[in-house]
């Protein structure tokens, strides 16, 4: 996520050389690729997570917002 970062919400997901943006209210991928088992991967992150990446994307929209950090998927 970056500050003031465009609408839809999203965040950016890295794999090796690969990268995309992926929504926080569907999991999707809005642009960019990301092998199956990585966005499998990701999208399960998200379901498990959104409530807290929306509170993080809602942060970075202000001056100074503060991130919250994330558990990583056990």
């Amino acid at each position: 996520m970056y500050f003031k970062d465009h609408v839809p919400p999203l965040f950016h997901a890295i794999y090796q050389d690969q990268e995309a943006q992926i929504s926080i209210e569907t999991g999707s991928i809005i642009a960019g690729d990301l092998p199956n088992k990585q966005t499998r991967l990701v999208q399960a992150w998200v379901e498990l997570h959104r409530d807290e990446l929306k509170q993080n994307y809602e942060e970075l929209q202000k001056d100074f917002g503060k991130l919250k950090k994330i558990k990583p998927l056990e």
